[in-house]
């Protein structure tokens, strides 16, 4: 995935949202504000995306998404919980319909043999429907998991948007 093909997407996803009428909101760790800065590259995304949320530490997940201390204790800061915590809190403090959020472990330390390197979670919230999660488990260094983690978000926002009829 290179730089132009995340452009790309990222201006299919303004189509999108502008055709629903539509804001959105990020809520990232491990890209540190590579989606929403690939998102605010696109001309006139002002029209379409409200804010983004750079959380790389527990005590940000907590202050500014209300990611709770229990779920950080037993899933770890790197957990499809979490991401989903992430995700509903961006939504709840926002104005945005649509949320994506990303943790995960881009490298090249940090890795355990149950959470290894490359493991990135992601969710995608909306109001008024359950909130999906996944996880990926990525190659690379840690600009290739980064980048891929981008992609990722951008196109699973893409796929919620095409999912819902425009209103």
């Amino acid at each position: 995935m290179n730089e132009r093909e995340i452009e790309l997407l990222a201006a299919k996803l303004g189509e999108r949202l502008l055709a629903h009428r539509w804001r959105v909101a990020t809520a990232e760790s491990c890209t540190g504000g590579l989606v929403a800065g690939a998102i605010t590259a696109i001309a006139g995304s002002s029209d379409w995306f409200d804010r983004g949320f750079v959380t790389y530490s527990n005590g940000a997940k907590r202050a500014l998404l209300d990611v709770a201390e229990s779920v950080l204790l037993a899933y770890g800061a790197v957990s499809e919980s979490t991401a989903i915590a992430m995700a509903e809190g961006a939504l709840q403090r926002s104005d945005a319909a649509l949320t994506v959020a990303i943790t995960g472990i881009a490298g090249p330390g940090g890795g355990t043999p149950e959470k290894p390197v490359g493991m990135v979670c992601f969710a995608w919230a909306q109001k008024g429907a359950a909130t999906i999660s996944r996880t990926h488990y990525l190659s690379g260094d840690r600009t290739a998991v980064r980048q891929a983690s981008v992609a990722i978000a951008l196109r699973g926002l893409i796929d919620v948007v095409e999912s819902t009829s425009p209103r």
